[in-house]
């Protein structure tokens, strides 16, 4: 669609109101450092109303450049509220910079009308709102989008049937899944369940609701994880019945019609409007955004990649100079024919270990997979088994569950942890390789090959790469978990995804390789009987066998100087 001009409008010329941005966030913006100055000073039009198709009004916050121009403009969809800290992160600091900014409380949050239902309104509300849009007279029908998380997945909403407006998506720690938040392979992913659920609940209602909230939901957490059943627990943590929740931790089948239409990868499979996507090693949602990267690529369309040493949280805080550099430079390109920002390559990441930055031409490299073997003793080598004998056992206690320690998590626990108290466990095992004679890279997806055999039929494995330093320091670098059903004392055979890596092993360091039978509260815990966790009231524990040909593999190269 070509630029609008003024004369082409019809109706009067729009006059910018006086209004300023809110204080609180000009207020923030001063306190950041490290990011562009700005370009215009910024105008506030807030409390705008956009009809929903169903008639639901949608409450509409317009920031702008305060400079006589034609400017692009970028939609922002939230259900966490229009306030701090997205009015100053995306309002004030993009329109800064030379865009119209659109922030939009979606349905039921914010002061918008209707009921937010997790997914199920996005794409006709996205649609709705770029209808509004086109008779903005200040809307010359360029169009970009940008967000994290949900307002990620409102992006790729929009982009399941894309307007012919829009000219670029920039996804940051991007959700186009939402089964795939909740679970992995049918197992809970309990810790973000509330997690969701309280930011869900209280963060459109403001910042000091929200505080209190994941105050009193981390004083709950062990209460609320360890009831039985689990089913409704969450109540005294969240203020009262969430129900969307509800359905969440109750429907684990992916291919129920519980979700039907929550995943919107198709968006993917068929786009042509450039993506910038941006994740953390250990962003919750990491494996989403990789695999939204294969499809763009896949689908010839053209995309960028940043991965840095995030969490989900910490990308939008420590790392926002970064991530705001790199969203910028992205939509200048594409919104204002300015590539002058764009580095040379498609691809970005972090090397773990190393603490370097890595530019690449797409991901994953071709690398070969090496596989590294469990051995007796605990020892972890590159000589396969010759059969498939038992070689340890380990005892799982769903009343005493193994525990969670750092990883991707929503939580502020999240990240690189030191996994010295874990591994000292009964019910953890590990497999240590020898020190390194030289630098090691590991880059791409690493995965388990996991021969498992159970007493009782009912277990999970929870598999871990972790980095360990000369004083014995163990650090998780990647890592997953898979729900087996064995049968008698024949092993299954499972393949664990453990999500992908940048990360440089250094000399005299050790891989390690460890496996147990569940984290908690990260995943709700199996209770060994074949129940659903949500409703468990009994609980069985399981001894666990590892077999001799279980095999962790690794893209694997020799560490470059």
């Amino acid at each position: 669609m070509p630029s609008r001009t003024p004369d082409a409008v019809a109706g009067p010329a729009w006059v910018p109101p006086a209004g300023k941005p809110p204080l609180s966030s000009r207020m923030m913006r001063a306190t950041w450092r490290g990011l562009p100055a700005k370009r215009h000073e910024v105008g506030w039009e807030p409390g705008l109303v956009v009809p929903a198709a169903d008639g639901s009004l949608l409450i509409t916050d317009h920031y702008f450049p305060r400079t006589q121009g034609d400017f692009p403009t970028l939609l922002v969809r939230s259900p966490y509220g229009r306030g701090l800290p997205w009015s100053p992160q995306y309002g004030l600091l993009f329109a800064e910079q030379g865009f119209h900014v659109v922030l939009q409380s979606c349905r039921g949050t914010g002061g918008s009308g209707g009921a937010f239902d997790l997914w199920r309104n996005e794409v006709a509300d996205g649609q709705a709102t770029m209808s509004w849009l086109r008779e903005q007279p200040w809307f010359n029908g360029t169009l970009g989008t940008v967000g994290p998380s949900y307002l990620g997945y409102v992006q790729w909403a929009l982009a399941l049937d894309p307007p012919p407006e829009l000219k670029a998506m920039v996804v940051q720690v991007g959700l186009h899944d939402p089964y795939a938040l909740f679970y992995a392979d049918g197992a809970l992913r309990l810790e973000n369940a509330l997690a969701v659920g309280a930011g869900m609940t209280y963060q459109h209602q403001g910042m000091a609701p929200f505080l209190r909230a994941t105050l009193r939901l981390q004083r709950g957490l062990r209460a609320v994880t360890t009831a039985q059943p689990l089913r409704g627990a969450y109540e005294s943590a969240l203020g009262g019945e969430v129900p969307w929740l509800d359905d969440v931790m109750t429907h684990p089948d992916a291919k129920g019609a519980h979700w039907a239409g929550a995943s919107l990868a198709d968006s993917a499979e068929r786009l042509r409007v450039p993506t910038a996507l941006i994740t953390g090693w250990h962003d919750a949602l990491a494996d989403q955004t990789f695999e939204q990267y294969d499809r763009l690529r896949r689908a010839g369309c053209e995309t960028a990649l940043l991965v840095g040493p995030w969490t989900h949280t910490s990308a939008l805080q420590r790392g926002w100079p970064e991530v705001f550099a790199e969203s910028l430079a992205w939509l200048r390109a594409h919104l204002c024919a300015d590539p002058s920002d764009l580095r040379p390559t498609g691809v970005r990441v972090h090397i773990g270990g190393e603490n370097t930055w890595r530019d690449l031409d797409n991901w994953p490299p071709a690398l070969a997979a090496t596989s590294w073997y469990p051995a007796p003793g605990g020892h972890l080598t590159e000589q396969a088994a010759t059969d498939s004998a038992p070689l340890t056992t380990f005892r799982y206690d769903p009343a005493d569950p193994t525990p969670s320690i750092g990883g991707p998590l929503l939580s502020r626990t999240a990240g690189p942890r030191d996994n010295s108290s874990l591994e000292a466990r009964d019910d953890v095992l590990t497999f240590t390789g020898p020190p390194l004679t030289e630098p090691v890279d590991i880059l791409g997806q690493v995965s388990a090959r996991l021969s498992i055999s159970t007493d009782t039929g009912h277990a999970d494995v929870f598999t871990r790469l972790c980095d360990v330093d000369a004083q014995g320091r163990s650090v998780n670098v990647c890592d997953g978990l898979r729900r087996l059903r064995t049968t008698g004392h024949t092993p299954s055979q499972v393949s664990v995804p453990m999500s992908s890596t940048a990360h440089r092993f250094a000399a005299g360091h050790r891989l390690r390789w460890q496996i147990s039978g569940g984290a908690h509260p990260r995943y709700a815990r199996n209770p060994g009987t074949g129940e659903s966790p949500v409703d468990a009231t009994t609980f069985r524990p399981v001894r666990i066998t590892v077999h001799a040909d279980s095999a962790l593999m690794l893209p694997f190269s020799p560490g470059l100087a």
